[in-house]
């Protein structure tokens, strides 16, 4: 397949996907219709998006997510556990086999932050996982974080801790740690 000559960017491929505002919609229509390459494009995007959306609705991976992506996933009839934790506080938690997914919501001040990252340790094996800058929505006071379920389920009686970094620069400070007692159902 050649390539387009004119290739529509992949923001307008994916705002004209989400139903978002796009210039000329008509013309962003034709040029999809007319070029095999843009439109191969746009399915790869969808398929892409459709493979992330079931590997997240099934626990398989990782994720921060946005409130409302969380509800539409519950408007769409997964069962979620969520807990909601202020900075500093823990957590008794658990998964159950009724539950699709588990949802943290991690309240922190994000409003002038520019960069957030977050330290993910395992208290009980000692080990720790630095994931860096996430996104996120300063507006909304919190990150929502969806574990792996699978992972989740296998788990035995352990402990896990979310530290919140805000990075501006070589610095960083903490906007909150976040503690998990994590116990088999």
């Amino acid at each position: 397949m050649n390539a387009c000559a004119r290739q529509l960017p992949t923001s307008t491929l994916l705002d004209y996907w989400f139903g978002e505002a796009v210039a000329d919609e008509a013309a962003v229509e034709e040029h999809l219709m007319a070029c095999r390459f843009c439109s191969s494009r746009l399915r790869a995007l969808v398929q892409l998006g459709d493979g992330i959306r079931q590997a997240t609705r099934g626990g398989l991976v990782h994720a921060v997510l946005s409130p409302a992506f969380v509800e539409k996933l519950r408007a769409d009839g997964l069962r979620l556990r969520e807990y909601r934790l202020q900075p500093g506080g823990s957590v008794a938690c658990t998964i159950t086999p009724e539950d699709d997914l588990v949802v943290s919501r991690l309240q922190a001040a994000l409003r002038d932050v520019q960069r957030l990252d977050m330290i993910f340790e395992d208290l009980t094996t000692g080990t720790s996982l630095r994931l860096t800058d996430l996104a996120f929505d300063p507006a909304q006071e919190e990150l929502v974080v969806v574990p792996n379920a699978a992972a989740l389920r296998a788990l035995q009686q352990s402990t896990h801790r979310m530290r919140l970094l805000a990075v501006h620069g070589e610095s960083e400070r903490e906007l909150g740690d976040y503690t998990f007692h994590h116990s088999r159902s």
